[in-house]
C-alpha cells in the first residue's frame, strides 16, 4: 500500500513557490493574503441572501438574544 503526504499549507506554499521558479511563472500569493477580503465578501453575501429571503440583514443575532433572554430587572415572560 502506497502512503499518503500531508503537507502544512506553509510547505505546500514552499513547493509551489519553488515549482513556479523553476518554470519561470510568477510566485503564488503568500497564505492568508486575500483572507480579510474573503471574510468581507462572505459577509456580504449573506446580508445580500437574508435581503433577498425577507429576514433583516443586520442585528439578526442581537435581536434572536433579546427575545430568548430577559432584560435586566425583568423577569422572565414580562
Amino acid at each position: 500500500m502506497s502512503e499518503v503526504v500531508v503537507m502544512t499549507l506553509n510547505e505546500q506554499y514552499v513547493l509551489d513557490a519553488y515549482r513556479a521558479a523553476q518554470h519561470g511563472a510568477p510566485a503564488p500569493p503568500v497564505p492568508g493574503t486575500h483572507d480579510v477580503a474573503v471574510y468581507r465578501e462572505l459577509r456580504e453575501y449573506r446580508r445580500f441572501r437574508a435581503v433577498v429571503a425577507g429576514r433583516p440583514a443586520r442585528g439578526r443575532i442581537r435581536a434572536a438574544l433579546r427575545r430568548l433572554a430577559p432584560h435586566r430587572g425583568q423577569a422572565a415572560g414580562c
